[in-house]
């Protein structure tokens, strides 16, 4: 039986095709790409008890159990799921670990249904494979430009806006800060990465020629970190910098980490939001703790509860309070500090304003 075989990853990866995972579970958690979807040939203990077949028997054994476990009722419901995604995705592809035997009888039981779905010549290993070689590829041959400001000069917003920007905090589901934790999880952190990988593909095929922006970051964004070479090369790009008073950049932070914040926690959980929100708000500022000294720190948890306390009687204004004192005392000497070792890589500075103006020139 000829079943069709696809190994162009460029343009699977450009355009989102949608795809069939069919590794286990445990494996789609580890690392996977943000167009697959889960619907593995094998669950998790059924691909344990395989493994230690394949290891005390030989790879015959092991595919004869494989047949043994999926079979039946089960087999049925799996070719199902399968079947109601490519009918949903007529586009679709499938893969497994290697490109090997899983996504061979995927395929195989499609077609006896069918249904002719292409595999993914060398499978998830392969199409990771090309994004990390491309990801390193690119940063050996190219620069950015980097933005960078004071905490609340909305460096996020201006990259999510322009065309050449590539959202590194987006892509790692996290703000970048002690009060930007996500309130659901952040991804893997190969998951992060391919999607560092397929974001930056898409720009530069968009736009090719043009120089990449990213907003100014360090190594790790919460859990995640960013690839060392990748790292490196932002180091060493060329930075633009914008300039906002201090009282314009306090509103920025206030609607930010605490009116916004407030409505996204009540939202996601209900009920016990009220104390998630407070939680989060203490948490935060106690993981800049080491930075702020006890004493500091003490002062600035009274502020932050008492804003607590009387939050829905003032309209949440107290809390511009402790914001300013963590503004002043923390972020913004570790900026001036981080942008004094640049000083000699920015190219442009002034309003935020002209600054947008300058990177959309660019």
């Amino acid at each position: 039986m000829s079943l069709p075989l696809i190994n162009n990853y460029r343009q699977l990866l450009l355009d989102d095709t949608p795809m069939i995972d069919v590794r286990a579970p445990v494996e789609f958690l580890s690392g996977a790409l943000p167009s697959a979807t889960n619907l593995p040939l094998i669950n998790d203990d059924e691909r344990h008890q395989v493994g230690i077949h394949y290891k005390n028997n030989g790879q015959q054994s092991a595919i004869e159990l494989g047949h043994e476990l999926v079979n039946g009722e089960i087999k049925q419901q799996r070719l199902q799921a399968w079947q109601n995604f490519m009918q949903a995705n007529p586009n679709g592809v499938l893969y497994c670990a290697r490109g090997g035997l899983r996504s061979q009888l995927t395929q195989e039981w499609l077609a006896e249904a069918g249904i002719d779905c292409p595999k993914v010549e060398g499978g998830y290993k392969a199409l990771r494979g090309f994004l990390h070689q491309y990801l390193s590829n690119y940063c050996a041959n190219n620069m950015f430009t980097i933005l960078s400001g004071m905490t609340g000069t909305g460096k996020t917003e201006i990259i999510q806006a322009l065309p050449t920007g590539l959202d590194l905090e987006g892509a790692a589901n996290h703000k970048g800060s002690s009060f930007g934790r996500p309130l659901d999880e952040q991804p893997a952190q190969i998951d992060f990465e391919n999607r560092i990988a397929i974001d930056l593909l898409k720009v530069e095929d968009q736009h090719p020629q043009s120089m990449v922006v990213l907003e100014d970051e360090s190594r790790n964004i919460g859990a995640r970190h960013i690839p060392h070479y990748f790292a490196d090369r932002m180091t060493a790009s060329q930075f633009v910098v914008i300039d906002m008073d201090f009282e314009e950049r306090l509103e920025r932070l206030w609607q930010e980490y605490v009116v916004e914040r407030y409505l996204k926690t009540m939202a996601f959980f209900g009920a016990t939001g009220e104390q998630e929100f407070a939680s989060y708000l203490r948490e935060s500022l106690l993981r800049v703790q080491k930075r702020l000294g006890g004493q500091r720190t003490k002062e600035l948890l009274a502020s932050m509860d008492a804003a607590i306390e009387v939050q829905h009687g003032d309209n949440f204004a107290s809390h511009r309070d402790w914001l300013a004192g963590i503004t002043r005392d923390y972020y913004d000497p570790m900026y001036s500090y981080q942008l004094e070792k640049k000083k000699e890589l920015v190219v442009f500075r002034g309003p935020r304003e002209e600054v947008v103006e300058w990177l959309q020139r660019g």
